[in-house]
């Protein structure tokens, strides 16, 4: 059985400022692209059989930029619904909620179109994602890779690893990085986590 390949998209304005970005979809930074194109010989040196993208133009672009242009769209690799949170920094949420944390408390409540995810929701989403790639490891030869985004993706590795959502807070993800998910004795493991060409 391959391994699974987890892709946070390249860097973008709101990456680098800190916002919180679910739905709002911007694009790379030059540096974001950059960081996209650099990762296409890290991915190449393994067998792909299947690759998926968020819907987001940021992960779809740097699936794209990656040598992946017909990576499969998958609105459940879409990043945690922030809800009211959305383009707002930890530090200004934590002049009103002091000690709010995401990984334990979810989003405040927002309007009916964007009302936010807590985390048993967001792990709901993960393991719904986590049986497709289980698919496509038992139907094709290689690899799963995934491109998507940072909080989404942290949740994606605590379940896979066997660990509530909120297992997702130990795993930093940076910009135009892969990690890789294997398994040992049968096991899965972190095989590596935030490299970079």
């Amino acid at each position: 059985m391959g391994d699974l390949l987890l892709v946070r998209h390249g860097e973008t304005e709101w990456s680098l400022s800190g916002q919180h970005t679910s739905w709002t979809d911007i694009p790379l930074t030059d540096n974001g692209r950059e960081q996209a194109r650099s990762l296409a010989p890290l991915i190449g040196g393994f067998r792909i059989g299947a690759a998926f993208t968020s819907p987001r133009q940021r992960s779809r672009e740097t699936a794209e930029l990656a040598g992946f242009p017909d990576a499969r769209v998958d609105p459940d690799l879409s990043e945690w619904e922030y809800g009211v949170d959305e383009g707002v920094t930890t530090v200004e949420i934590h002049r009103t909620r002091p000690h709010w944390y995401l990984f334990d408390d979810g989003v405040a409540l927002g309007p009916p179109e964007h009302p936010g995810e807590n985390p048993r929701q967001v792990g709901e989403r993960a393991d719904r994602m986590l049986a497709k790639v289980d698919a496509a490891l038992a139907n094709y030869e290689g690899s799963v890779v995934l491109f998507a985004h940072s909080h989404f993706l942290r949740v994606l590795a605590a379940r896979r690893l066997g660990l509530p959502p909120s297992g997702g807070s130990m795993f930093v993800l940076a910009t135009g990085t892969v990690c890789r998910l294997s398994t040992e004795h049968g096991r899965p493991v972190v095989a590596s986590w935030n490299q970079r060409p």
